[in-house]
């Protein structure tokens, strides 16, 4: 056995990949934080004293996990190039609960007569309920995960969260960029230029982090010039803030109000769970055998542990644990990154270089993800269902349209009212819009998941999903017609409502039944034929 192996923590590599994992980790905390406060107005001291403690509290158990889990592999091997699984707050869903859970609950709160301290308390709760029913999920589903890979096409998976990707990752992000080009667009360019282009950096160092550092300093030295007009916005001097990140059961008074938001919460669980059976392939393929459950177990318990001590998003294992081992990454940055983001969270340092930070400098790297995200989802996928990877995008297109038509820097509620229709003179285009969107994580999946049995000319398993699609439209699983995308009894709504309910529902059936009938007439020919 190598003593190497056994002794050494930190090597030059590991330098490397601690810049790019924490500046990873940085950027989905710096924008959940910024969309937050900047869109929803959010109280910045239960963002930063309640939510982020908690949440980067699970970022340092999940990478020291890691890196112990990495050192008993490099021992157990003798070993000296073992490269630890990397592990952050997760992009997609980071950001999907920042503008599709607890920015429209913290303004249901607000319109139901709470001020914005309690409303933000009682959203907290519920993003700490979230994220334990996430955490629970995870840890089941890591007994079974094989079995969710072989029930759920790769293309409704991979599809689903590339559609996450591409609008609340790429173009949210992208227009921030827009609203400062001088400084954003220089970033994107390096980070396509580093990443994309794969061209090599002065001194070896990560692409990320001289596209974030070249930002910074465009943005701080032409914005007191005056070239970057109005969207300039000085330094905040530093602030002291503590926060231990203890256990608390006040999850418990957020579960009844997480309820509504199950059809968001439970695929974002799910996505997680299938996301760590990919690495580890992918960590297989690049020489490190790490055991699928323990990858999984991790995730779960550093989720749930985050949701109990206050945290609002979920941790996952990176997607880019083989540039990592290109770096010379061994075991030492997993342990520095915990340390870094998890101590910051404690004192206080996090959250004031979040507020340094503008989203145009972190945006690109975000839109970079992104781009990553949804290649794979065409990459990984066989080409003949590419069809299906398309066609799952959709829904999360019609999501981000509601988005920005609700966002509340701009639309007053009686103005959002109004866009969406009067429901006893019909549905508006809009209002249609707004149910496409609602619940379009499932959407995906069910959508790409019937194309593939299609394209595989299995009209019955077709049908089958399809069917599954009705129930779930019935509900508002999907297709909800609330505004709010909350589900319900069908039988308790009103009645020009559930009309449009009945309309979702039988339009699912009704596909089935002509799938069906499809397959027999063309199983009758081929019969007579023979």
């Amino acid at each position: 056995m190598s003593t190497t192996a056994r002794e050494r923590w930190i090597s030059p590599g590991d330098l490397n990949g601690f810049l790019g994992l924490v500046v990873d980790n940085l950027s989905v905390l710096a924008f959940l934080a910024t969309a937050l406060i900047g869109v929803f107005g959010f109280p910045a001291d239960i963002v930063f004293l309640r939510m982020v403690p908690g949440t980067t509290f699970g970022v340092l158990l999940g990478n020291l996990a890691y890196t112990a889990m990495a050192r008993r592999l490099a021992r157990r091997t003798g070993r000296t190039d073992v490269t630890a699984m990397p592990l952050g707050l997760d992009a997609p869903t980071s950001i999907g609960m920042a503008f599709l859970v607890l920015g429209p609950a913290f303004l249901q709160f607000k319109q139901a007569g709470l001020d914005p301290q309690a409303a933000g308390l009682a959203t907290w709760r519920l993003g700490m309920a979230a994220l334990v029913i996430m955490g629970v999920l995870k840890f089941v589903l890591s007994f079974f995960g094989g079995m969710v890979q072989r029930h759920v096409p790769r293309a409704g998976l991979l599809g689903s969260i590339a559609g996450i990707a591409l609008v609340l990752m790429g173009f949210l992000p992208l227009v921030e960029i827009l609203k400062q080009p001088l400084v954003g667009f220089a970033g994107l360019g390096v980070v396509l230029y580093a990443l994309v282009a794969r061209a090599r950096m002065p001194w070896n160092l990560p692409g990320v982090l001289v596209a974030f550092v070249v930002g910074a300093v465009l943005y701080y030295v032409l914005g007191p010039l005056g070239w970057l007009g109005a969207g300039y916005e000085p330094p905040k001097p530093w602030t002291w803030r503590f926060a231990l990140p203890l256990p608390t059961l006040e999850w418990v008074g957020g579960m009844g109000a997480a309820v509504p938001y199950l059809p968001l919460i439970l695929p974002f669980g799910l996505l997680m769970v299938v996301g760590g059976i990919n690495v580890t392939e992918s960590a297989r393929a690049a020489g490190d055998e790490y055991r699928t459950r323990d990858i999984l177990l991790v995730e779960a318990l550093a989720t749930l542990v985050a949701g109990f001590c206050g945290g609002v998003a979920q941790t996952t294992p990176y997607i880019g644990q083989p540039s990592y081992k290109a770096m010379g990454a061994g075991t030492g940055y997993t342990l520095l990154t915990g340390l870094f983001v998890g101590l910051g969270g404690v004192f206080g340092y996090l959250s004031n270089l979040v507020e340094l930070i503008p989203l145009s400098v972190l945006a690109p790297i975000l839109v970079f993800v992104a781009i990553g995200i949804t290649v794979q989802a065409f990459e990984a996928t066989p080409m003949r269902y590419a069809p299906a990877v398309v066609f799952s995008f959709f829904p999360a297109i019609a999501r981000m349209v509601a988005i920005k038509l609700t966002d509340p820097t701009y639309v007053s509620p009686d103005h959002v009212v109004a866009l969406f229709g009067d429901r006893a003179h019909g549905f508006s285009e809009l209002a249609i819009i707004n149910a496409l969107g609602n619940g379009f994580i499932i959407t995906s999946m069910v959508w790409a998941s019937f194309v593939v049995a299609m394209i595989d000319g299995n009209a019955l398993r077709a049908a089958l999903i399809l069917l599954l699609g009705a129930a779930l439209s019935l509900f508002g699983v999907i297709h909800s017609v609330e505004l709010s995308g909350g589900i319900y009894l069908p039988w308790k709504l009103d009645e020009a409502t559930r009309q449009l309910v009945w309309q979702f529902t039988a339009a699912y059936a009704v596909l089935a039944v002509v799938l069906v009938a499809l397959s027999l007439s063309a199983s009758s020919r081929r019969a007579e034929a023979a």
